[in-house]
């Protein structure tokens, strides 16, 4: 068999035709569904796992959010928590909240902009979370972990809502959805805070970030950051919007050893 030689000046210009294609078809088709699992160790002697997800944004996508849930539960966490965002619309929540059922340890979560915004049924959801052995917690606290975690779900702030206030004697872990809202807790320190919202930005630039970053979340665009009020960890989330593109920036579910003694 006989080959014919390629050019150095024809075989640079056929990759550099490709590549944007690869790009392209990576950021379409491939990485929107290829979820990671993140693994983050806050404690030298770590006595709980938990798992963090966010912004699931389900459309019918069935498969993709079972392989999600049965991702958590190969974890064995002793408990999950979800900072907003289930659907876009309200259509899609039974089949999501039929899924979410199957996780099979206590669920705790706060709603994002998209569940209040598609109108969906707050109770339908909170018994969802409660079959867990969870909580939808709409701006209030539970304790977990035999009384040694303060868990507190913030849904609004403002004039009519006040701050979160954290326990003494106990750990604290705040859940909200926007992650600029570290900046607005004052004095108050929490153990660990939980945001989503931001999707990671969905399409991350090598050495140079996100092209673009959603409203309300200001630099903590991804991964963990120290704040005035504590250590911050906002997650990549699962889904997307408004548009099926992620590049450089793989969904997640985050699992994150943490001490509680």
């Amino acid at each position: 068999m006989k080959f014919s030689k390629v050019s150095r000046r024809k075989f640079i210009f056929t990759a550099l035709l490709a590549t944007p294609c690869a790009i392209v078809a990576d950021a379409r088709l491939i990485e929107p569904q290829w979820f990671k699992i993140h693994r983050l160790n806050l404690s030298d002697k770590p006595t709980h796992r938990f798992v963090h997800f966010s912004d699931l944004h389900h459309k019918g996508d069935r498969e993709h959010t079972k392989s999600v849930v049965d991702a958590i539960n190969s974890l064995s966490p002793d408990f999950v928590c979800f900072t907003g965002d289930i659907v876009e619309e309200a259509k899609f929540l039974p089949e999501s909240l039929e899924l979410l059922s199957g996780v099979k340890a206590p669920m705790y979560g706060v709603p994002g902009n998209h569940d209040y915004s598609s109108h969906v049924s707050f109770d339908d959801i909170s018994k969802c979370f409660a079959s867990t052995g969870g909580s939808w917690l709409v701006d209030e606290q539970i304790e977990i972990a035999d009384g040694k975690l303060n868990l507190i779900g913030v849904a609004h702030i403002g004039p009519k809502h006040p701050l979160p206030i954290s326990k003494s004697g106990m750990k604290n872990l705040l859940m909200f959805h926007y992650p600029a809202w570290a900046k607005k807790f004052g004095d108050e320190k929490f153990d660990l805070m939980l945001a989503g919202h931001s999707q990671g930005c969905q399409v991350r630039i090598p050495f140079y970030g996100p092209i673009m970053t959603p409203y309300a979340v200001d630099e903590y665009d991804l991964g963990l950051f120290q704040t005035k009020s504590g250590p911050l960890y906002v997650t990549s989330g699962i889904g997307w919007y408004p548009i099926p593109v992620r590049f450089n920036c793989r969904p997640e579910i985050a699992a994150i050893e943490f001490s509680v003694s």
